[in-house]
């Protein structure tokens, strides 16, 4: 590939292709998170890391070998490795004195950190040490919020957010009652974040709808919150701008109330009712040669035809 005032343009048809793949689309590819550990992270951290990589996969690109970078003094190492993986969200590990078992989740917009969230490890349950079946790679998980710090604080909120991009998977067009069977449940209470894994399971109910039980399948994290770097809001309302085409298209004469009902307004000609088709009475039949006028005060009046 050749670089001519900023463009580059393709020598080969491999190189051709790889362009195009990293090109703006109107519908982007599912999002990829690279996930990687510092120069000093211990074994917890090390399977913690590991653990978040099986939910993930395969849509995660896990480096093995330690990286000496720290996300919140220098992000170019982060930025670096995004461009070169494709990745846009990516899972820092490390271990410190300081901050002792830390993870940092985060995004990036434009291969530039958008924001990112520091989070330390106090409680930690891995995959391994619950002897449970576990559910298939890939499949898409249920993500389930509760608190109320997720709805009223900003720094939980963007969290929330964060989480969301993280773990969602690609987006389908339909699902099927057999695939809902991940679960991961975040909750937010007295400044911790819980973080559980279940597995649902359908069982008999002597009905059609099946009765539904959990099952913990694992990991299991007890998080507190440490550092943040939030975007400005209005580098947030640029990252989120969506493509003209995507918008929909506001339908005329067409609303929805509060509970999703659609509402309909039809418009109509001016009818004539002296045309209107009313119910026929005995007493209201016209008497055969009967015409009816006009008179000079404009009301009608019947007039019998007489012959001669």
């Amino acid at each position: 590939m050749t670089q001519l005032d900023g463009v580059t343009k393709p020598k080969t048809k491999r190189s051709k292709r790889f362009l195009e793949s990293r090109a703006p689309k109107l519908t982007e590819d599912v999002k990829t998170a690279m996930i990687m550990k510092g120069g000093n992270a211990n074994s917890t951290v090390t399977q913690a890391l590991k653990d978040i990589y099986a939910l993930k996969k395969p849509h995660a690109v896990l480096y093995k070998k330690k990286n000496i970078t720290r996300p919140f003094e220098d992000s170019t190492s982060l930025e670096f490795f995004s461009k070169k993986s494709d990745c846009s969200l990516f899972l820092f590990g490390s271990h410190n004195k300081k901050r002792p078992n830390n993870i940092i989740f985060g995004r990036l917009f434009d291969f530039h950190v958008l924001d990112m969230i520091e989070l330390g490890i106090e409680k930690y349950v891995s995959l391994r040490e619950i002897k449970v079946s576990k559910c298939a790679q890939g499949t898409k998980p249920m993500l389930v919020f509760a608190g109320e710090a997720f709805d009223t604080d900003s720094e939980h909120k963007r969290l929330k957010s964060l989480l969301l991009d993280f773990f969602r998977g690609p987006t389908v067009p339909a699902v099927r009652l057999a695939g809902l069977e991940h679960v991961l449940h975040f909750t937010a209470l007295e400044g911790k974040i819980y973080m559980r894994s279940y597995r649902s399971l359908l069982k008999k109910s002597g009905c059609r709808t099946p009765r539904i039980e959990l099952e913990e399948i694992g990991p299991s994290f007890d998080l507190v919150l440490r550092r943040t770097h939030l975007a400005s809001d209005d580098l947030y309302k640029l990252a989120h701008r969506q493509p003209k085409a995507l918008k929909p298209k506001k339908k005329k004469n067409i609303s929805h109330d509060a509970f999703g009902t659609k509402f309909g307004r039809v418009h109509m000609q001016k009818q004539d009712l002296s045309k209107l088709q009313t119910r026929k009475m005995k007493g209201l039949r016209k008497r055969k040669g009967e015409v009816v006028a006009e008179d000079q005060d404009g009301q009608a009046s019947k007039v019998a035809k007489t012959d001669g």
